[in-house]
């Protein structure tokens, strides 16, 4: 769950954004539209999905994982960079 008010925010937008794609798939379904551009909805409905699951997922990490850490040598161990990381590479798989 995003928990800042503007993450909130990015993730409702998001939703009405996948919402207003599937009424729009379902139209074209009952209209006979032809498979080729139905095929074109369902990836960009997948894409908006998927970004999403991205953008609730990394919100997931930082919240878990993002906070700084002692380390064993008495220093404070920074997550962000890691957390950028494994983000970046989820995000080339979630497309």
């Amino acid at each position: 769950m995003p928990h800042s008010p503007e993450e909130k925010k990015r993730a409702l937008t998001r939703l009405r954004r996948i919402k207003g794609q599937a009424e729009a798939l379902e139209r074209a379904v009952e209209a006979g539209t032809e498979c080729g551009v139905l095929l074109q909805q369902i990836a960009a409905l997948r894409g908006a999905a998927n970004g999403l699951m991205a953008e609730v997922l990394e919100s997931h990490m930082r919240e878990t994982f993002g906070q700084r850490q002692e380390n064993a040598s008495g220093g404070f161990a920074d997550h962000d960079a890691d957390i950028e990381e494994i983000m970046r590479l989820l995000r080339t798989y979630l497309k």
